[in-house]
This record gives C-alpha cells, structure tokens and sequence, in this order.
C-alpha cells in the first residue's frame, strides 16, 4: 500500500506522516467477502458444522486476543471509557468521536493479512484484527473491552410472507419481490414469529470459542436481538417503497394496519425475549443506536436484580424510507407505531440517515430520548437549537468523504470545524460510518481521524 499523503492532505505533519507508516501489511489484497455492517454481526449465518477452531487456527488466534487484552487494560482505553460515560450521562469531557468503516474494513484486514481458514476463527480473526487497527492506527475513541461476546444464531425475523430477493451478479445491489400485493387477501397474513434460535449452533461456538480464547478474554453469550426496532423498513419490505407513499394517500386504513401489526410484532418478541431471559444489557462497550456506545451509569434501572428487561437497555428506532414524507404524516402514520416500542426502554435513540431536523416536533416526544442522528442532511444550526445540551448530537459525517483515492482534506477539516462550531454548546460525538468503500486506502480513515481529533481537541480548548 502506497504511504505518500497529497500535498492537500491537511497540510500534516512529518508526526502524523510517520503514523502511517508500517501500513505495508493493510490494504493489499483481495476482499474477505465478509458483511460487515451491524446487521451482519446478528444474523451472523453460522451452522453447526463450522463450530470448529483448529490447533493451527487457534495458534492465530491467540496472539491476537492477548493484544487485545493488553489494549482494553491500557491507560488510553480507561480514559476512552469515562469519557463515553460522561457523554451518555450528558456530562461530557470533551466530544468523543469513532471511526466503523463498515464493508470499508474489507479493503483494511484482506485477504492477505488473513491467516485462519476455518470459517468460525476467520470470523473471529477479523474481529481482533478490527479491534487491534482502530487502537493502533486509527486511535479513535472505540472502547476495547477484556471482552469477547459470541451471538445467538438466530434466523431472520418471519413475518409470515416470503420476501425474493434478487441480487446482482457481483452481489451488491438487489431487487425483491414485495409479497404484500393485495391488501384484501395478504394483510391477515402478517404475523411475526417467534425468533427462531439454533441453539446446538449456538452453544457449540461458545464452548469453541472458551475453549480457544476463555483464559485470554472473558468470553460471554450476549444477545443482540435487532439493529433497529424501526417499523418502516418490514414496511417496505413486504409492500415496498413506491407503494409506502401511494399508500398513504390510496390506502391509508390499511397502511396504518400494517404498520400497526408491524409495531405489534415487535412489542410480542421484546415481551417473549424477557420472558425467556434472552436480553443481555447493553450500557457497556455495546453499539447502540445507527452510531455511538452504551456505556453509562445511568443504566440498568435501579431495580434490576439480574434478568435483563428493556427498561434496563437503550432502544432505538429510525424512519429512513420516510425521508420524502411530511412530519404531519410522519405523525400520524409512524409515530403511534414507533413510541409504544420505545416506551418500553430505559433510554433511547432515534434516527439514522433522514434528516430529523423537518419532524423534531414529533420525535421529541418520544420516551427518554438520549442520542438524536443528525446525517449529513441534517440543519446543523436547527439541531444545535433543538438539541443543546439536554440530549447527543450524533454527528455524522459524510461518508463519500473517504470514499476516493484524493480526498479533499482541507475542506473535509473546514467542515469539521465549522460542524463543531455550530454544536460548541451541545453534547457531541462525532461518527464516521456507512463507508461502503474507502477507495482502497487505508490511510483514508487514519488520516480522517488525526483531522477529527485534532479539530476536537481545539474546539474543546
């Protein structure tokens, strides 16, 4: 990989030059292939026969963990901890800012750093690598914890019709086939199931994975149930995204229907999830939200006595596919659907990439609302009046930033800074996501957050 910076690159200096070097081993290589977005880590696609690690995997492997435990017992990772607290507990010491590059990680740890075969330890070797570059290059403000959780495997929500999906042949994009055509004849066929947990599957990768790393890291069951409890994104799903508008208008009964079996779906699986002491807490190092940590004080509830419930846990909800839609229908169609979902958590998130700015009148009201997305589309100066210091201000920042071989560094740090200008009296963190390229180059994302930090660190003086 190629280590020269433009001359545009922020002017930086001979320092942070150096930072990038012993690079040689990142960026080279072919894609693994593996998902990695939020969705990805739940409906991980494990299957019992692939629960194994092998000596010579496993010889990987363990290395890697052991740098990772001497990073999360690091004098830094303390400090990236009590300044997350303090920002969830909207008593921040400074803004805290992190970098996922999401897919963008399969152009970082390639194929050619990769040395496990088994499908279980690559999964988990490219896990630690990821944990390993955020500390040591990209230096951001992820909390790296002694920590090493293993999924449930759980199959994808069923809510009783049948969504085809048609991909393309390089398997990016895709169409489907929205099964919810007749609203006379599909509608009472709605019903979301019961999560469908293969628990042999499960239980044979945390023994797998006790067994190879247990005397390293603290390997522990956590179930992550949902990226977002969002009602509108089923909605398209099953009837699709063009009709989502018409129906509004065309069909407005039975779109408030399906939304509301959507909403009531969900309520059933918190309730059954509960029930079955399935929840695991999330006020730890755990991504919560479309962006940010959970780690606060202010959870679980003062009356928790070991049984996970949601009112011990962050929540979180988003509207996207409405982007398009008038907060006048966005309160009247989606609203009623999200807040009893939200209603049930101890604290909560909303919104992802759809400026929120254009319905805050109606998001405000919903329950312990804590971290608030405000996308690149979003009116900063609006936000920062609407936000102050009562909640987060999630900023994110534009992803296509980084997503070229020449990013324009000077204007990426002018943005930046006139961005925290503008929320100077707000509580801030700063998020670098949704990257589905980072053009290859690896130093994209260390050279964004040498400029992140630096312009965090002049706004907090």
């Amino acid at each position: 990989m190629s280590t020269n910076i433009d001359n545009q690159a922020g002017k930086l200096s001979s320092g942070k030059a150096a930072a990038l070097s012993g690079m040689n081993n990142y960026g080279q290589g072919k894609s693994t292939g593996m998902d990695q977005t939020a969705l990805g880590a739940i409906e991980t696609g494990f299957v019992l026969n692939d629960m194994q690690i092998s000596d010579s995997d496993a010889e990987v492997l363990r290395p890697l963990a052991e740098k990772v435990a001497c990073i999360a017992s690091s004098d830094r990772m303390n400090e990236v901890t009590r300044a997350w607290k303090s920002l969830n507990d909207l008593k921040p010491e400074r803004p805290v800012f992190f970098c996922d590059p999401e897919n963008g990680w399969n152009e970082i740890v390639t194929e050619t750093q990769m040395q496990c075969t088994g499908t279980l330890a690559r999964r988990w070797e490219m896990l630690l690598r990821k944990n390993i570059f955020s500390n040591d290059q990209m230096q951001d403000d992820t909390p790296i914890k002694a920590f090493f959780d293993v999924p449930y495997t759980v199959k994808p929500d069923d809510w009783g019709l049948s969504v085809e999906f048609e991909k393309t042949r390089t398997d990016g994009a895709a169409r489907w086939n929205s099964p919810v055509k007749d609203y006379e004849k599909d509608l009472e066929k709605i019903n979301l199931r019961t999560p469908r947990i293969d628990f042999e599957t499960t239980n044979a990768c945390l023994s797998e994975t006790q067994r190879v790393l247990g005397d390293i890291l603290s390997v522990r069951l956590k179930g992550t149930w949902w990226w977002s409890l969002g009602v509108t994104m089923p909605f398209v799903f099953l009837r699709g995204l063009e009709k989502l508008m018409f129906d509004f208008y065309d069909y407005p009964d039975e779109a408030k229907e399906l939304l509301s079996k959507i909403s009531s779906g969900f309520l059933r699986k918190l309730d059954w999830l509960e029930q079955e002491g399935l929840l695991s807490l999330n006020n730890d190092a755990t991504y919560v939200g479309s962006g940010g940590y959970g780690l606060t004080d202010s959870l679980p509830g003062q009356d928790h006595s070991g049984t996970v419930r949601c009112k011990d846990m962050w929540g979180f909800t988003e509207s996207q596919e409405t982007v398009g839609v008038s907060s006048e229908l966005y309160e009247q169609f989606i609203f009623p659907c999200e807040k009893p979902i939200m209603d049930r958590f101890g604290l909560t998130c909303y919104g992802c990439c759809e400026p929120v700015n254009g319905r805050w009148n109606v998001i405000k009201n919903h329950h312990n609302l804590r971290r608030v997305s405000c996308s690149p589309w979003a009116d900063y100066e609006k936000m920062a009046e609407y936000l102050g210091d009562k909640y987060i201000f999630s900023m994110k920042v534009n992803p296509a930033d980084i997503a070229v071989a020449g990013p324009d560094w000077d204007r990426i740090r002018r943005a930046l800074r006139r961005n925290l200008e503008i929320t100077r009296d707000c509580v801030v963190e700063i998020i670098m996501k949704d990257n589905h390229t980072i053009a290859h180059r690896p130093e994209n994302v260390i050279l964004w957050c040498r400029i992140a930090r630096e312009e965090m660190l002049k706004i907090k003086g």
